[in-house]
């Protein structure tokens, strides 16, 4: 039986990393290296491997993502089967948004990385980059858009989160739980994910999109410097289900009539409320002001959807549109 060819792009991250001569451990490993190190691995697909990146993940940016979306696109018309995304965990949250954002369901995306270095005890990177691949080739992976796969639980991206510092068992989807696991060597998928639009790539410099999030006495003096500093849009995480103090509340009306602003919440998950609360301050009167309810979308996730939406020259009503997928 022919294998599928499976693309593992390495971008670095902890899965990478091995201690050196100075202190700590660093990324030095390549996806040659990594595929080469996975028992097994060679059973589950013909792998081509590269490292476009070799970094730590909060150096990576949002055009460092895009790039990657640009390359798995055209591994698409390559023939490949689909892709995995190896990178370090502390944006694994972001970046499989933006995949899912640009590249689509037809395509199966995966991405995944360590919560240990290489070379420590119990290092879980083999681990999961076997769980990844055997993810990426199953024939329930298709159409769910991209997925994150660690500690063998499946997350979707639109969902997933880092909920530890340090557990191998640090990913979760709060809102829903994973929609698959990675077991007796397959992936069983539990859940059908509803489809989302799918983006242009964008060419050019990403418009900076603020991020802010409201804490107890805040009074909101930050937002007026805000077109100042060059931004294009904010991402405004209320309290609870979306919600301000009365007094901030002009201000964030002021703010959303020279620029795009979501609400979001800064609570772990759940959506923003759009018809509950009617005070000064809560979600009907700022959506009343021109903020735009960002559904079930973390703070994070929104920002980059915003970002996205701003750069593909969207009006407030096809960004409102877009936010309401998420609903």
């Amino acid at each position: 039986m022919t294998l599928p060819r499976l693309r593992v792009l390495s971008l670095g991250g902890t899965i990478t990393m091995t201690r050196g001569n100075g202190s700590g451990i660093t990324p030095k490993l390549g996806a040659e290296e990594l595929a080469a190190s996975v028992p097994g691995l060679a059973d589950v697909a013909q792998i081509v491997a590269s490292s476009p990146f070799r970094v730590a993940s909060p150096s990576l940016s949002i055009a460092d993502l895009v790039e990657i979306a640009r390359v798995i696109r055209a591994g698409m018309a390559e023939g490949f089967a689909g892709t995995v995304v190896i990178q370090g965990t502390d944006t694994i949250e972001e970046s499989a948004f933006l995949l899912d954002l640009l590249v689509g369901a037809d395509h199966p995306v995966v991405v995944t990385g360590a919560m240990r270095g290489a070379d420590a005890p119990g290092a879980d990177g083999p681990a999961n980059l076997l769980a990844a691949a055997l993810t990426a080739v199953a024939p329930g992976a298709r159409g769910q858009g991209t997925l994150a796969v660690l500690n063998d639980q499946v997350h979707a991206a639109r969902w997933v989160q880092k909920g530890h510092t340090a557990l191998p068992s640090a990913f979760v989807s709060p809102l829903a739980g994973p929609v698959g696991l990675v077991a007796e060597g397959r992936a069983r998928f539990f859940a059908t994910l509803p489809p989302t639009p799918v983006l242009p790539v964008p060419d050019g410099e990403m418009p900076p999109v603020a991020l802010l999030r409201w804490a107890m006495g805040e009074s909101g003096r930050l937002l007026a410097a805000l077109p100042g500093l060059g931004y294009a849009g904010a991402v405004i995480e209320g309290m609870g289900a979306g919600h301000v103090p009365a007094e901030a509340a002009p201000l964030l009306g002021e703010l959303a009539a020279r620029m795009p602003v979501v609400l979001a919440s800064r609570c772990q998950t759940g959506p923003v409320f759009t018809h509950t609360y009617g005070y000064p301050g809560a979600e009907i009167d700022l959506i009343g002001r021109g903020l735009l309810p960002g559904g079930t979308l973390s703070g994070l996730k929104a920002r980059l959807l915003l970002t996205l939406c701003l750069r593909a020259g969207m009006d407030t009503a096809a960004i409102a549109s877009a936010f309401a997928a998420y609903r």
